[in-house]
């Protein structure tokens, strides 16, 4: 089982990136149906991207990023490497995809994905708004397009 989640928020312009590109997969997939493939528009719950994952084999997280780098640049980075137990809170707005990878691996064990990776854009605008920027939009047609072919590749999905 394949799951892809993606994460952001679309009122705020390249924010919703991740969400974008799950809605389009999940288009996809309705004209080209795998039954072990998942897509999931986990918007900013975090608690919810820990549940949907558990009992997949592989998850795809794809979010947008502020790092200061050229808008645009994609990143492909080993859940592993993110992955960071969450702060004492008393809101769950505060626990993000980051915390699930950590919080699904220790309550699930090995019913939550050891094979995780993460996609992230580098934003130009996270300021109000519904359109991508330039840059994010044509990240974001290539993050499709590698989704596609992991289908492709891992499941057999047609491309």
């Amino acid at each position: 089982m394949l799951t892809i989640i993606g994460c952001g928020n679309l009122n705020r312009s390249d924010d919703g990136v991740g969400v974008i590109i799950a809605q389009r997969l999940q288009q996809y997939l309705t004209q080209n149906p795998h039954p072990h493939v998942s897509v999931y528009d986990c918007g900013t719950s975090g608690m919810e991207v820990m549940f949907q994952a558990r009992g997949s084999r592989k998850l795809i997280i794809i979010d947008a990023s502020s790092t200061g780098s050229e808008p645009g640049i994609v990143y492909t980075v080993p859940g592993k490497e993110l992955e960071t137990l969450p702060e004492p809170s008393y809101s769950l707005h505060d626990f993000r995809w980051d915390n699930a990878i950590a919080s699904g691996r220790k309550i699930f064990q090995q019913d939550f994905p050891q094979d995780v990776t993460v996609y992230l854009i580098e934003a130009a605008n996270l300021g109000f708004g519904w359109e991508l920027t330039p840059a994010v939009q044509n990240a974001a047609n290539f993050v499709f397009a590698e989704i596609v072919k992991v289908m492709s590749n891992e499941l057999g999905v047609k491309s």
